[in-house]
């Protein structure tokens, strides 16, 4: 295979539902090997098997990317496993809707941890693969919310 044509190795985080469920499946349909990772097994399974069910090939991978210990221990394995990733995509994200006055702290460190934290955590344990490959794409997703 040639580079152009060598299938990647994606990691698409928050791939259980929504935005990156469609970015799994679009990445899967351009022959990309896909890991869907969420922190419901049930959600990214789903979505894995539907992928394998159509022609195309995923795995799932049930980590909580708030919890940088379950994050790190993932990314090893994905490294012991697939050797690098090639694309990764951070699309995991939540909200806490409400007043700032009325956010708890618990609150405000669930959304950093989650939507700025992890991004960090991911890209920090992936990128110096890529760097060896001279081959990477680190895509990061933000909500208007």
């Amino acid at each position: 295979m040639t580079e152009t044509t060598e299938k990647k190795i994606a990691l698409v985080t928050g791939a259980g539902r929504g935005i990156g469920k469609s970015i799994a499946e679009q990445l899967a349909s351009k022959g990309h090997h896909v890991i869907c990772l969420s922190r419901s097994a049930g959600s990214c399974g789903a979505v894995a098997d539907a992928i394998n069910a159509s022609g195309g090939s995923a795995e799932s991978l049930a980590v909580d990317v708030a919890d940088r210990a379950a994050v790190t221990t993932a990314c090893e394995q994905l490294l012991e496993t697939h050797g690098t990733i090639d694309i990764l995509v951070n699309n995991a994200g939540i909200t806490r809707d409400g007043l700032l006055f009325r956010m708890s702290d618990d609150d405000w460190d669930d959304v950093i941890a989650t939507n700025l934290s992890s991004c960090f955590t991911f890209i920090k344990l992936l990128a110096r693969p890529m760097t060896r490959k001279r081959w990477g794409r680190i895509i990061n997703i933000s909500s208007v919310i």
